[in-house]
C-alpha cells in the first residue's frame, strides 16, 4: 500500500512505524549536521601552528558543505511529513556527536572531524537501508551521495594523519 505524504509517494506496507523511524533518522542526522557545522566553525577559529592555514581553508570547505547538507536533510524531512529540531538544546538531545569543549591541537582537531565523518557514514548507511525499506529513494540517494563525499572527506584526512 503506497500513502501520500505531502505529495511524496512512499511505500507504507509495514506500517506508519518505518515511515516514523526515517523521519526519526533524518531528525538525528539533521542534528548531527548542526553540530558538526558548529565544531567545523570552532576549529576554523581555533585552529594553530604550521599547518593553520591550510587547515584554517578546509575546516571552512567542510563547514560550507556540511551547512547544505544540514538545509537538505531538513527539507527531506518536511517533505516526508516530519518536522526537524531547530533549535541547539534539541540537536544536543539527540546527536550522536560530542561537542568541543577543550583546547585541541590541529592534529587531533582532524581526528575528531574524521572520526564524526566515519561516524556519520556508518549511520547513514543504516539510514540507506530504512529508505529502502518504505521505497523512499530519494531519501536514500541522499544517503548514498553524502556518504560518498563525507568518505572521500575521511580517506583525505585518515592520510593526513599517516
Amino acid at each position: 500500500m503506497k500513502e501520500l505524504i505531502n505529495n511524496v509517494t512512499i511505500n507504507n506496507r509495514s506500517s506508519d512505524f518505518i515511515v516514523e523511524k526515517l523521519q526519526k533518522f533524518l531528525d538525528k542526522q539533521v542534528a548531527n549536521l548542526s553540530v558538526l557545522f558548529t565544531k567545523l566553525h570552532h576549529h576554523h577559529w581555533y585552529v594553530k601552528g604550521e599547518k593553520f592555514f591550510t587547515l584554517h581553508e578546509l575546516f571552512e570547505k567542510y563547514y560550507d558543505e556540511i551547512n547544505e547538507y544540514y538545509d537538505e536533510f531538513a527539507e527531506r524531512l518536511l517533505t516526508i511529513g516530519g518536522n526537524p529540531t531547530s533549535n541547539l538544546k534539541g540537536y544536543l538531545e539527540i546527536t550522536s556527536l560530542g561537542e568541543v569543549n577543550e583546547t585541541l591541537s590541529a592534529k587531533e582537531m582532524v581526528k575528531m572531524i574524521h572520526d564524526d565523518f566515519m561516524l556519520i557514514i556508518n549511520e547513514l548507511k543504516q539510514g540507506i537501508v530504512i529508505a529502502q525499506d518504505v521505497n523512499d529513494e530519494v531519501s536514500a540517494d541522499l544517503f548514498i551521495s553524502t556518504s560518498a563525499a563525507l568518505e572521500k572527506h575521511a580517506w583525505m584526512l585518515r592520510f593526513y594523519l599517516d
